[in-house]
C-alpha cells in the first residue's frame, strides 16, 4: 500500500509537524515505556519520527520504521536522528533485519494500525511485531472506537483552518469523509498554499476495529491483551491496547483471506 501524499509528497511531509504541533497525545508512550522498564522499543510506523527522538533522548535503543520515504526523511534530518535505527519499509521488512529485530516494547501511534486495512497486511504486521518482541515484552496500539463514529465530525465545514507556517507561509487545510463502507472510512485532506495558490490533496483510507476484533487478531498473533486504555487526549474516542508475548507464545497462521 501506497503511503498517503500527506507523509511522502516533498511538499507536504516536511510541514507535517508544523500543521499538528501539540504532540500530548505521544506522552502516554513515554509513560507506558517507563512504565514497563523498555529498555529498547520498535516505533511501527513512525513518521517524522517525533516519538523515536524523544525515546532516544532518554537513552532508549529505538527502531524507527515507516512505509513513507518522505516521512523518513524529515525524521533523519532532525537533531538527535543519529541516535535511532530508521528502517524503511512495512512491518514485513523487519524479517530481513541482520541482526534479528529483538526488543522490549513495540508501538504503533497514531493512525498506523488503522491503516493497515487489508486484512492479510494487518495478520503480518501483527505477526512481525510479535516476533520482534522479547519474550515478555509488549506491543501497544491504538486505534478508534468505532461505535464513537469520528468520521462524522470529518467534514470541510468542522475542520477548516489556516495555519501561518514559517518560511512556506499561510496553508489552510480541511478533511472531508470521501467513503463510507464500513468497518473502512476514506478520506481526502487539501492543502492550499497561499503563496502561490497550489492545491494538493492526500488521501486516506482507515479501517476502524472493535475492541472485540483487536483482541481476537492480537491473539491470533499469539499476543495476549494485558489492558485496553483510554486516549488521553481524545477520551472516549479511542482504544489503546497493551498486549504482551510471554515466554513460549507463538503467533498462529489464521487462514487467509480475500482481504479489503
Amino acid at each position: 500500500m501506497a503511503p498517503d501524499a500527506h507523509f511522502e509528497h516533498p511538499r507536504l511531509a516536511p510541514i507535517y509537524d508544523a500543521l499538528d504541533p501539540d504532540r500530548s497525545d505521544l506522552l502516554p508512550y513515554l509513560a507506558l515505556a517507563e512504565e514497563l522498564g523498555a529498555r529498547s522499543v520498535l516505533d511501527i510506523g513512525c513518521g517524522t519520527g517525533v516519538l523515536a527522538l524523544q525515546l532516544a533522548a532518554r537513552g532508549t535503543a529505538v527502531m524507527g520504521l515507516d512505509p513513507a520515504g518522505g516521512s523518513l526523511a524529515v525524521a533523519r534530518a532532525k537533531p538527535g536522528a543519529d541516535a535511532v535505527r530508521w528502517v524503511h519499509g512495512d512491518a514485513s521488512a523487519l524479517a530481513a533485519l541482520d541482526p534479528p529485530v529483538a526488543v522490549d516494547l513495540a508501538v504503533m501511534t497514531g493512525n498506523a494500525a488503522q491503516a493497515v486495512t487489508d486484512d492479510d497486511a494487518w495478520a503480518t504486521t501483527l505477526r512481525a511485531a510479535h516476533d520482534a518482541l522479547r519474550p515478555g515484552g509488549h506491543l501497544v496500539l491504538e486505534t478508534r472506537d468505532p461505535s464513537a463514529r469520528a468520521w462524522e465530525g470529518w467534514t470541510e465545514a468542522a475542520t477548516r483552518r489556516t495555519e501561518h507556517l514559517p518560511g512556506v507561509g499561510a496553508v489552510e487545510t480541511w478533511v472531508q469523509v470521501t467513503r463510507l463502507a464500513l468497518p473502512l472510512v476514506a478520506s481526502t485532506t487539501s492543502f492550499v498554499f497561499a503563496s502561490d495558490g497550489a492545491v494538493l490533496e492526500s488521501h486516506s483510507l482507515l479501517r476502524f476495529r472493535s475492541r472485540e476484533e483487536v483482541t481476537r487478531d492480537l491473539a491470533h498473533a499469539g499476543l495476549d491483551v494485558v489492558d485496553v486504555r483510554d486516549a488521553p487526549d481524545r477520551p472516549g474516542l479511542e482504544l489503546v491496547v497493551l498486549s504482551g508475548r510471554w515466554p513460549g507464545a507463538a503467533a498462529a497462521a489464521p487462514p487467509r483471506t480475500t482481504g479489503r
